[in-house]
């Protein structure tokens, strides 16, 4: 269960779907075996600013990414939103949990 969860909608800070998203970049890419420098240069050819610092922290979710981040990382690991965005403990909570009890 996610920690940040109180068990009401209204005050869920959502700090974990950030997490998730870092943890999912992470694991597509290794799947894909590309290295972070690897793909690091991929988004730079793309015009996209990012260093292979800025992606670890991205993997490790004590940063935020851009949207034009995301959508380069999306298309260069040949996956999808839903893919990059799922979360394990978002989905318990959706189907355990009622909103505004």
């Amino acid at each position: 269960m996610d920690r940040n969860w109180s068990g009401d909608w209204r005050t869920y800070d959502g700090k974990q779907d950030q997490i998730c998203i870092g943890k999912n970049i992470r694991e597509i890419r290794i799947s894909k075996g590309m290295g972070q420098t690897e793909l690091v240069r991929k988004i730079q050819l793309r015009g996209i600013t990012m260093t292979r610092e800025t992606l670890v922290k991205i993997e490790r979710g004590v940063q935020h990414i851009y949207a034009t981040q995301l959508k380069a990382i999306k298309e260069l690991l040949d996956t999808s939103f839903d893919e990059l965005l799922k979360c394990m403990a978002w989905e318990e909570l959706r189907w355990s949990s009622k909103p505004f009890n």
